[in-house]
């Protein structure tokens, strides 16, 4: 990924920021990816070895903090609140002449 990030940009400088865009997009889609995996071994791990109320509280509160910075991380990259993303996509068919 950072390889043909440096590929396109030593082709050609002008498209630096469709390169940074799109680099920036795969690294964010990656570590959510990732995110998702260690949730769901983590949930894994706590019922597969002991289901004691500690371990279960624990792994709520890693889940709750996982699920934050995904949250987050979702919000970086889209550069809205998801509750806004419909309204801009509506916004941009009323100017582009679509259906209402």
């Amino acid at each position: 990924m950072l390889a043909r990030f440096a590929l396109h940009v030593l082709r050609d400088r002008a498209a630096l920021r469709r390169a940074y865009t799109s680099c920036r997009q795969n690294l964010g889609r990656a570590i959510l990816l990732g995110l998702e995996f260690l949730v769901a071994g983590d949930i894994v791990r706590t019922v597969g070895v002991e289901p004691s109320l500690r371990s279960i509280v624990v792994l709520g509160l890693v889940v709750l903090v996982r699920t934050f910075l995904s949250f987050t991380l979702e919000v970086e990259l889209a550069g809205s609140w998801p509750w806004q993303r419909r309204s801009r996509a509506e916004a941009s068919a009323e100017k582009a002449g679509g259906p209402q």
